[in-house]
């Protein structure tokens, strides 16, 4: 019988699995000065190593009741003034981040055994700089950005593809908007903190820490 079938010998397993990492050391002295700089150095390896959507992330949030959240997203941009990423305004993560705006975010290369914790305070972009970015999207993500009542209870999958038929008889042949309720956050961090996987469970781990972002970036080494 396949696991797929019967999960239990993979759950019985479960605590019996472990894999050692022989990744080579980290120390203060291999990274850059700057974590955004050393980001960028980490995800030019990831890309090189084929890991599987090197910019996706894990976005936590906390909501009204103090619950932490968190899903997957895709970082669009990444430079001094932080990490960009794009959703829906009305959704449930642009609601949290609007009432509490501070963030985490967290990198996860498993096949150079590398993940990249961020922490900051999250602004919205410009209009200017959501209007280009969604300008560059393929056509039909544009209609799903305004077919869809992100967070929102729809009765099935119908009510979405009606609406995307709607909508693309309304724009066809034209381009398609943005929508109001639509556009980028950005997350300027004030911690960053590199994280690879060593032998025994003793791994690296360096963070980087700024009050502010014209206060330069202290690093130290932490204990796994």
């Amino acid at each position: 019988m396949s696991i797929g079938a019967d999960p239990s010998a993979a759950l019985a397993a479960l605590a019996r699995r472990r894999a050692d990492y022989e990744s080579a050391g980290l120390d203060v002295a291999d990274v850059d000065d700057d974590p955004i700089e050393q980001w960028k150095h980490w995800y030019g390896q990831a890309v090189e190593a084929g890991c599987v959507e090197p910019n996706a992330f894990v976005l936590g949030t906390v909501d009204d009741e103090g619950f932490p959240q968190t899903r997957y997203l895709l970082a669009r941009g990444v430079d001094a003034e932080g990490f960009v990423f794009f959703t829906n305004y009305d959704s449930d993560k642009s609601r949290q981040l609007a009432a509490r705006p501070r963030a985490s975010m967290l990198f996860t290369w498993l096949q150079l055994h590398r993940q990249l914790r961020v922490v900051g305070l999250v602004e919205r972009v410009s209009a200017a700089e959501s209007d280009a970015y969604f300008a560059s999207r393929p056509r039909s993500s544009q209609i799903g950005a305004w077919a869809s009542p992100q967070s929102q209870p729809i009765v099935d999958r119908a009510v979405l593809e009606l609406r995307v038929d709607e909508l693309e008889a309304k724009f066809a042949g034209e381009p398609v908007p943005r929508p109001e309720h639509w556009g980028g956050w950005r997350l300027d961090p004030t911690m960053i903190e590199l994280w690879q996987g060593r032998p025994s469970r003793l791994h690296d781990r360096i963070r980087y820490t700024r009050p502010a972002r014209a206060d330069p970036w202290a690093i130290a080494r932490l204990a796994p």
